[in-house]
């Protein structure tokens, strides 16, 4: 007699276990892989290629792309939805590649990631950075807010973005230029005098004043710095940012959720020049300093050499262990846009 209670108790657990699975949401397992091309505007008539890490259940494969070899699923169906858009943003001379590792982590976890390929500044073509007057310092900022301009206006895309009361829920990560980039999308206003003063009176980092007198070439030339700010970009993540540019009143402006990772070894972009300028002078900044690491420690290791101004892309500074380090970056900054965006 005392069977039948236990066996209706069982049923009804097995009934509501079998509902909760038909109920509960299907967290993604995969990064898929698709194509888009933003139009083209601006002083440079050309199309801003971007690849699109999402959420996916279907299979993912390792897939040879250059140098560098992402594990995604291409043209996997997305899932229905994702919690945000977050817009990434190589460095100088870069591709929308060199950080697929972070983009599959953050997609895994449920975003679409935009990793977009700067018209004028990639690994084809670098001629912005020789135009006049510091356009270099405008053009990259407007090129993102372009990208994040045409995923909001496809409806493939904006059906599947978390919108709260404050809008779709956008974020930015950036490396190096790329963490100027988001910085200045973040509400730092550049101010090209600081560039000039600093490689006047500071002999200790060589590679960016090289670059940055050939970014800021005919400063007379009128350049408006005004608008750079897109006010949909919620949170931001800077990589080993270039930073010495921005002007101190305007860091002191930003009121959104901010990260910023610098690597010890860093030569291509002193930290104490530079992420340190960041630590010092926005409010609510949370600042990582990583032991052993190099500039190029935030990007996946190519599979043949590539030079660059600080040396092999490939190379680590002795005692980092560099694919370990992204591992924990991903899961850091997984955290960082949870908070920030939820």
């Amino acid at each position: 007699m005392r069977t039948k209670p236990v066996q209706c108790g069982f049923r009804s657990a097995l009934a509501a276990a079998s509902l909760l699975m038909a109920t509960s949401p299907v967290w993604a397992t995969e990064a898929g892989f698709r194509q888009f091309d933003a139009s083209a505007q601006g002083r440079i008539q050309e199309a801003i290629h971007v690849a699109l890490f999402y959420p996916t259940q279907d299979s993912a494969r390792a897939i040879a792309m250059g140098p560098f070899t992402p594990t995604v699923a291409i043209n996997g169906k997305p899932d229905a939805s994702v919690k945000g858009l977050l817009l990434l943003t190589h460095g100088t001379g870069g591709t929308e590649l060199g950080h697929h590792s972070l983009a599959q982590a953050l997609a895994r976890n449920g975003y679409l990631v935009a990793a977009m390929r700067h018209p004028g500044d990639n690994w084809q073509d670098q001629s912005l950075l020789g135009v006049p007057g510091g356009y270099y310092f405008s053009e990259r900022p407007r090129q993102a807010s372009r990208v994040i301009d045409a995923i909001l206006l496809d409806p493939e895309w904006t059906a599947r973005i978390k919108v709260d009361a404050h809008g779709p829920r956008v974020g930015a990560v950036g490396h190096s230029a790329g963490g100027y980039t988001v910085l200045a999308l973040a509400g730092g206003v550049p101010d090209l005098a600081r560039i000039a003063s600093h490689c006047k009176t500071d002999s200790n980092d060589p590679i960016f004043c090289s670059m940055g007198r050939r970014g800021t070439n005919a400063a007379t030339a009128k350049i408006s710095f005004e608008g750079l700010q897109d006010a949909r970009v919620r949170a931001v993540a800077a990589l080993a940012p270039a930073s010495v540019m921005f002007s101190a009143q305007s860091l002191a402006t930003i009121g959104i959720p901010a990260t910023v990772y610098a690597g010890d070894k860093d030569t291509f972009l002193v930290p104490r020049y530079h992420a340190e300028w960041v630590r010092q002078n926005v409010a609510k900044v949370a600042y990582h300093a990583v032991p052993n690491a190099g500039h190029y420690a935030f990007m996946d290791t190519p599979s043949m050499p590539i030079p660059s101004p600080d040396g092999d892309l490939r190379a680590n500074p002795e005692g980092l262990d560099r694919s370990a380090f992204q591992k924990q970056l991903a899961t850091e900054l997984n955290r960082f846009f949870d908070s920030a965006l939820q």
